[in-house]
């Protein structure tokens, strides 16, 4: 009789479970920590388990950034500066392939192997510094017809050896990174902010020429869309995103610039729009790391604070900081329907810039940071770039410094 008692217990017990194991984890949050975790125990098999090959090779939901660990110092090989290198040959081989490219007529130059073949790697010290930068009058009205000899450029206190190229870019191809705080300190505010990002998304995108992509941020950051000039998957990225978690605004920041623009080809511009409350708990990287790395990928970063409060908090300091030293600028809207029109100002800015190229003077490959001061000759206009650039390694500073 105990027997059989004992045999209605285990039954029970084991039908009451089934609930629970059969849940469906789709219904779970999708915050971006909350979407990483699940990837990860669904790639991890369970302790003593082989996992079958397709379970292996099953890839994430959505893509992540790569690692955000700072780069690891490692020492590259000489490369021709004429063309991408060959795995198969040795360094002597691959230089005398350059020289003997360089030595034919009509061999195609860097730039166009690049317009030919998107994917080809091309290495190539060029001491020639491009920056963008947004004219202004005493009203905050974009001016936009000023000529070279408007301006007075300082590098590094010096005067440049020479201005290889001045425009007033207006139509240039995008490359958009949009980040939004998706933490727990935002959640109140969080739909409207995804209505307005998706407004945003469609007026500023335009098919088959401008691309971005949409980045989620809490603890961790996850990319819901990867780059695309497709309005419809990009407002169905920022739609995928949940708040809940912590921030890790400088990481997301840091990958975004590392692991997305600056692998986008020259001749575009290049700019994340941050939506945050600028508070940070999360990162392992500093502000300092995320602001460099900006820097070097040539992105001008636009913050609009979800800080509705009306008093100027830390987290907004920090992004003050963030968007002076690119070039770009904060937004404080008091009311969280003036969010729009802060993405409304933005477009404008970005089909309302100058770019100009110069050669610095004294220009030494040693990467160290150098200043950039641009100056309007007449005072009643204020220009605003970013504030300076880390100069390249050489090839023999790179291998001692390490």
């Amino acid at each position: 009789m105990r027997f059989s008692r004992l045999l209605v217990i285990v039954a029970t017990a084991a039908a009451m479970t089934l609930p629970a194991t059969a849940q469906d984890p789709s219904n779970l949050p999708s915050a971006p920590s909350a979407s990483l975790e699940q990837q990860q125990q669904r790639q991890t098999p369970p302790p003593q388990t082989t996992a079958a090959p397709a379970q292996q090779e099953k890839k994430p939901e959505a893509p992540v950034l790569e690692s955000l660990d700072p780069p690891r110092k490692v020492v590259q090989q000489p490369v021709a500066s004429s063309g991408a290198s060959n795995p198969g040959q040795s360094s002597s081989q691959n230089a005398n392939a350059a020289q003997q490219t360089a030595a034919k007529p009509g061999t195609e130059s860097a730039s166009d192997q690049l317009e030919n073949n998107p994917q080809a790697t091309i290495r190539t010290q060029v001491n020639e510094v491009n920056v963008v930068f947004t004219v202004t009058d005493k009203h905050n009205h974009f001016v936009k017809d000023l000529k070279k000899d408007d301006f007075r450029v300082l590098d590094d206190k010096k005067p440049p050896q020479s201005v290889r190229g001045f425009s007033a870019e207006t139509n240039l191809p995008l490359r958009v990174g949009l980040l939004i705080d998706a933490s727990n300190s935002i959640r109140d505010r969080f739909r409207f902010e995804q209505q307005a990002s998706i407004e945003f998304l469609n007026q500023i995108i335009r098919p088959n020429r401008d691309e971005a992509f949409v980045l989620g941020f809490d603890t961790t950051p996850e990319i819901t869309q990867d780059f695309t000039g497709d309005a419809e998957k990009l407002s169905n990225g920022v739609r995928m995103l949940r708040p809940g978690g912590g921030t890790a605004l400088y990481d997301a920041l840091y990958g975004a610039c590392r692991d997305k623009l600056l692998k986008t080809q020259p001749g575009t511009r290049r700019a994340i729009i941050l939506l945050s409350d600028g508070e940070d708990n999360q990162s392992r990287v500093t502000r300092d790391d995320a602001i460099e790395e900006a820097q070097r990928a040539e992105v001008i970063v636009y913050a609009i604070s979800t800080n509705v409060s009306g008093v100027k908090s830390r987290g907004d300091k920090i992004m003050e900081a963030i968007a002076s030293a690119t070039g770009g600028r904060v937004f404080f809207p008091f009311k969280i329907e003036e969010v729009s029109d802060a993405f409304s100002q933005i477009q404008e800015e970005l089909r309302s810039q100058y770019a100009i190229s110069y050669r610095p003077a004294d220009f030494l490959a040693d990467g160290k940071y150098r200043t950039i001061d641009i100056e309007a000759l007449n005072k009643k206009y204020k220009v605003r770039s970013r504030r300076g650039y880390f100069a390249p390694k050489s090839e023999s500073e790179s291998v001692g410094g390490r």
